[in-house]
């Protein structure tokens, strides 16, 4: 395989055919949560909670099943390169690629993200306290409070529930940004994506951090509102989307008091597993 000649434009780059499946995928799982999720209140009054969960979650599986063919079949290696295939990655590439790596191993050892099966059984009125939907919050107004009977329904096939209480102290991971679970899953993809030579394989693997920076952003704006939950302005005040923004902006007081009181409140042993497992995973990755 050839590396990206001088000749070939960013158009050409951007209209072929593998690149438009690494992107496509990922953009229709951002779309269809994004439409869903601020229409939420309008198509449960007009298909109801199951309805609503149930085209949610069928939409969402969807999505991710084209996002899985994808790069199977068409992103996965996929020309032009950066470099030539199998020559080690490029000194830069594995620092910036360590850096996201560790970083999104430690939240993911801290509040890991999980996938679930896309179908399951609900007891008489237990609803879907849990649909995944892309930056949830476990917090659920009592309008919100679902109804409806037992049966199976369908979900979302990755639950980014962070499982926090906003109207309680700030703690952990939220000092970094108010979606970890989101984030460890979008920095995973995008230290990887700096490690691999192809350009397609590249853009479906950074695509996780735009999910996590779009979906995240969209759901603060909707707790905002009291649209699915809810986001106190005291929390609001001193959490961030965007990882470490609030930290280092002096959300949390001086850079040095947050970072001690974030050291203080993690598991220091899983964020060292964490970082060693992410220098490992590089020096294998990066070498080609």
């Amino acid at each position: 395989m050839a590396t990206v000649p001088a000749t070939v434009t960013a158009r050409a780059i951007l209209s072929s055919s593998p690149m438009r499946w690494a992107v496509g995928g990922w953009s229709f799982f951002i779309l269809e949560n994004l439409v869903l999720s601020e229409n939420r209140t309008y198509l449960i009054e007009r298909l109801g909670d199951g309805g609503y969960h149930a085209a949610y979650g069928t939409l969402s599986t969807a999505a991710m099943a084209s996002v899985g063919y994808g790069y199977l079949k068409k992103v996965r290696g996929a020309e032009p390169l950066l470099w030539a295939a199998r020559s080690p990655a490029p000194a830069g590439a594995r620092v910036m690629g360590f850096v996201c790596l560790s970083v999104g191993l430690g939240m993911a050892s801290q509040i890991p993200p999980k996938i679930q099966i896309p179908v399951h059984f609900v007891g008489d009125g237990d609803g879907d306290k849990n649909s995944g939907e892309v930056g949830e919050t476990a917090v659920m107004t009592t309008a919100d409070a679902p109804t409806e009977k037992k049966g199976w329904q369908v979900r979302c096939p990755f639950d980014f529930t962070d499982n926090k209480n906003p109207d309680g102290e700030l703690h952990g991971t939220e000092r970094i940004t108010r979606h970890p679970g989101l984030w460890s899953f979008g920095l995973l993809g995008l230290g990887n994506a700096l490690l691999v030579p192809s350009l397609p394989q590249r853009a479906w693997l950074a695509m996780p951090a735009m999910v996590a920076l779009i979906g995240g952003a969209h759901t603060d704006s909707r707790f905002r509102r009291g649209m699915g939950g809810t986001l106190p302005k005291e929390y609001d005040e001193v959490t961030s989307n965007v990882p470490f923004l609030a930290m280092s902006s002096g959300r949390q007081g001086s850079v040095v008091e947050a970072a001690r009181e974030f050291w203080g409140e993690v598991k220091p042993l899983n964020a060292l597993v964490a970082v060693g497992t992410a220098g490992v995973w590089v020096l294998r990755r990066g070498r080609g």
